[in-house]
């Protein structure tokens, strides 16, 4: 859990390191071409035998892949890492306490709403764009858990989330294609791009699929809620982006909601799917 978890953040981290170069669309285009590769490799999905009933989800959660991993990280580029993948953890963290019924858990979502009030408080130097785009990352992840789950049931094994990747390349094969005419890749940002492809997106996806096999969804979840934590570190670490009080006050507290609300141990009214590292994120 702490390999995929420093991986999926440190990937992010150096992704961005490309930014300059490739820009946030060159860096995603790259990811999703990896992403693919390996879920395509892994999953072996059986596209001719899909129905229409199995096609209509894949495709929307190919758009949700895109969408979240374009807007993440160029809300990284805006408001830096830290930050970013904090409001993109509003998502899964929105969805596991929409299910809830408990006191405690109301509890919780004051305390996340309160962290985010803090990350979003006006001030001459905030940057509500690079915001926007980190709450719309968190409304695609909140979507790839709920679609992943209809996905699941449709499609047996890894095969549909597999597929959704294969068409979301396919999708950034011209964007990738104009980012390298516009913007000629150096040796080191194309590097990067593909370390953050690896790091991001193959090394989580088998830890996590190992890791499930041995730990508890419950544990597994709650470790989960300290990715904006490794988020922040690697900022700091592998891009110097340093944190206010005011913000790391507001990272702790959400961070604090998820890990509170998972450990009450409460009963949902029906199950919801574990919080996986963002595919894209």
């Amino acid at each position: 859990m702490v390999g995929s978890g420093l991986s999926n953040q440190v990937g992010a981290a150096v992704g961005s390191l490309a930014f300059p170069v490739l820009g946030p669309v060159g860096v995603v285009a790259v990811r999703q071409y990896v992403a693919a590769a390996v879920l395509l490799a892994v999953a072996r999905p059986r596209l001719r035998g899909f129905t229409r009933e199995q096609w209509w989800p894949v495709l929307l959660l190919a758009l949700v892949f895109g969408t979240m991993n374009l807007s993440l990280y160029t809300a990284i580029d805006r408001i830096g890492l830290g930050l970013a993948v904090t409001l993109e953890f509003l998502g899964p963290l929105a969805i596991a306490l929409a299910a809830a019924r408990r006191r405690v858990d109301a509890y919780c979502a004051v305390v996340a709403a309160a962290g985010v009030a803090v990350l979003m408080r006006p001030r001459p130097s905030a940057d509500y764009l690079g915001t926007g785009l980190g709450l719309l990352a968190a409304a695609c992840w909140a979507s790839y858990i709920l679609l992943n789950r209809t996905v699941g049931r449709r499609i047996p094994g890894a095969q549909g989330s597999a597929a959704a990747a294969g068409v979301s390349a396919l999708v950034f094969l011209p964007v990738g294609a104009v980012v390298a005419v516009t913007h000629p890749p150096t040796v080191a940002a194309a590097g990067c791009a593909v370390a953050a492809g690896v790091l991001s997106s193959a090394v989580p996806y088998l830890a996590d699929l190992f890791t499930l096999r041995r730990v508890p969804a419950q544990a597994f979840g709650l470790f989960m809620s300290v990715n904006p934590v490794l988020a922040a570190l690697s900022g700091l670490v592998v891009l110097g982006q340093r944190l206010g009080w005011a913000e790391a006050a507001g990272i702790g507290a959400v961070v604090v909601a998820n890990a509170v609300s998972m450990l009450s141990g409460r009963r949902r009214t029906a199950p919801t799917p574990k919080p996986t590292a963002s595919p894209s994120s």
